[in-house]
């Protein structure tokens, strides 16, 4: 096996371990009918963005060093575009998404009481919303990859 296959084996494979459970992490909360649900949802959530993180890192190191064996590919539309719309991703973490979650993690734990407040619903309603941007981008860079059209 090649150093090149090795990686590709690598990158498929973090592909799988981050990129799956990004997209299962807004259904693990939806169906929760109440604060011991919504909670243990949140920490069903939290353990699989442990696994997005080290699968997007490992994505991030392994496409680079790809790319490095392969200098044309710094030349094709595909990768750069793929490689800029995973910079775009990776960046709404801290700029969009983990402001809007910490209000939702302190609503979680300073709310007493087992309903659900509407408070919840309508941070959560504008958290989603650039969680399925983000997975709409994530779905571009799979088709970029694949088809590589450019």
């Amino acid at each position: 096996m090649t150093l090149y296959s090795l990686l590709f084996f690598i990158h498929i494979s973090s592909a799988i371990l981050g990129i799956g459970p990004g997209f299962a992490m807004i259904f693990v909360t939806k169906n929760a009918r109440n604060m011991t649900e919504l909670r243990y949802a949140y920490l069903i959530r939290k353990k699989l963005h442990n696994c997005v993180m080290v699968g997007g890192t490992l994505l991030l190191l392994t496409g680079l060093t790809m790319g490095a064996l392969s200098p044309v590919w710094f030349r094709s539309g595909w990768y750069v575009a793929s490689l800029l719309l995973f910079l775009v991703a990776l960046a709404m973490g801290p700029i969009v998404l983990s402001p809007r979650s910490k209000k939702i993690k302190a609503l979680l734990q300073q709310h007493t009481g087992d309903e659900i407040p509407d408070e919840y619903v309508r941070l959560v309603r504008n958290t989603f919303l650039f969680e399925w941007i983000e997975n709409s981008i994530v779905l571009v860079i799979i088709v970029l990859m694949i088809t590589k059209p450019f």
